[in-house]
């Protein structure tokens, strides 16, 4: 891997865009803006829009493009294509498996082709999924190409009827919703640097499930770090992390979300929920905290990211 000097190296910080985790996505670029600071590099903070982003990346030519952008638009593959045409190199991964990996319905059909346990799941019209329950509860309703849980919702066995809020949140959810059978138990996630699957976390959210404020609401949940799981449970998060990296053709850094069902009388099975290729880096996520884990400081990380940068990812 090249290492890139960093008081000759402009790094332009992608941040914020319009999807709707543009606050996520303003937190992890000040946070990574500043650790790359700290490395000497030269940052620039850039509040995507999407009527100048090319003109100002034009004029800026930055050696490297961090993309702090998390969601539609700056996660699944678009951002990614501007900087290949621009030739800028840039941070995680390239425009295919940024696109496969945000729509969680496709990228479950190479994950069960490389041997990846999931849940299952099925696309349902908006309008049926909030007048009938489209599968047996309980069951989960997400957006199909959304992240940091924005309009997750669980459908438990109790519920008088389907999640008609869902409705309301249309432009979150678009035409279709993705209805997913749940697995009760334990929520791990494994992160992948390069072809290195780090450790496991254990997340015990503080609200009834990881939804967007356990997720980034100081307190919000509680991490357990290596997550206190058989070993063999471990391995398999892991392994399975390493393999949805590569079935999906990933570059630079991903996690992988898991449910780990130790419930009475089941299997002890492990069940990959999403990849995400543009994970949180704010000061609760769970990536800097793998990372430090692991040896490496959040200049470390962020430093490494650089240093993988590159077009034709």
């Amino acid at each position: 891997m090249k290492k890139r000097d960093p008081f000759h190296t402009t790094i332009a910080v992608l941040m914020g865009g319009w999807s709707p985790e543009r606050e996520v996505s303003l937190s992890s670029g000040d946070a990574c803006g500043n650790a790359l600071r700290e490395a000497g590099f030269n940052v620039v903070p850039i509040d995507v829009k999407r009527e100048s982003i090319v003109s100002i990346l034009q004029d800026l030519r930055p050696e490297v493009a961090f993309n702090a952008l998390h969601g539609i638009w700056g996660e699944d593959g678009c951002a990614s294509a501007i900087l290949e045409t621009l030739n800028i190199p840039y941070t995680h991964s390239g425009v295919r498996a940024s696109a496969i990996a945000m729509h969680k319905e496709v990228s479950k059909t190479l994950f069960r082709e490389a041997g990846i346990p999931v849940a299952d799941s099925k696309m349902v019209d908006i309008e049926v999924a909030a007048a009938q329950h489209p599968m047996a509860p309980p069951y989960v309703v997400k957006p199909v190409d959304g992240g940091s849980s924005v309009a997750v919702h669980i459908v438990e066995n109790s519920a008088n009827g389907p999640a008609t809020l869902i409705l309301e949140q249309r432009d979150i959810f678009g035409p279709q919703v993705m209805v997913e059978k749940f697995i009760p138990g334990r929520e791990l996630t494994c992160a992948v640097m390069g072809d290195v699957a780090l450790g496991v976390i254990e997340i015990l959210p503080q609200t009834g499930f990881y939804d967007y404020r356990a997720k980034y609401a100081p307190g919000g949940s509680r991490h357990i770090l290596p997550a206190e799981i058989p070993y063999e449970v471990f391995r398999k998060c892991q392994r399975y992390s390493l393999l949805a990296h590569q079935a999906l053709g990933c570059r630079g850094v991903t996690r992988s979300d898991f449910r780990y069902n130790d419930t009475p009388g089941s299997e002890g099975e492990v069940v990959l929920l999403e990849i995400n290729t543009q994970p949180g880096m704010t000061g609760t996520s769970l990536v800097p905290e793998l990372a430090q884990h692991a040896g490496h400081s959040f200049a470390e990380l962020v430093t490494w990211m650089v240093n993988d940068a590159s077009v034709n990812r």
